[in-house]
């Protein structure tokens, strides 16, 4: 028989701790990523543990993206960062790969 967590429980499990370093806006760390649901050289979309987060720029790179800690750096020209309060929808890029 499968349990099903409470909304207690669910707020007593440990989240991954989540940082954002942007570096000369050419360079941003981000841990605590939960999935990433798209990405372009213009936009670059992420689930964090704090919500949807929108990296919009030009010349946009993923150079780390680590499912086991929670990592992502981007690299560009970075313009804006912002987020939304949203849980994350399943089947982002981390739920396609590894299916």
């Amino acid at each position: 028989m499968e349990e099903k967590m409470t909304v207690q429980q669910e707020d007593q499990m440990p989240k991954k701790v989540h940082n954002v370093i942007l570096e000369d806006r050419r360079l941003l760390s981000v841990s605590g990523v939960t999935d990433v649901d798209s990405f372009d050289e213009e936009t670059v979309v992420l689930f964090t543990e704090l919500g949807e987060m929108t990296v919009r720029g030009y010349n946009l790179h993923i150079n780390k993206l680590s499912v086991e800690t929670g990592e992502v750096n981007v690299e560009g020209d970075i313009a804006s960062i912002s987020y939304r309060d949203e849980a994350p929808r399943s089947g982002g890029l981390f739920g396609r790969i590894f299916k």
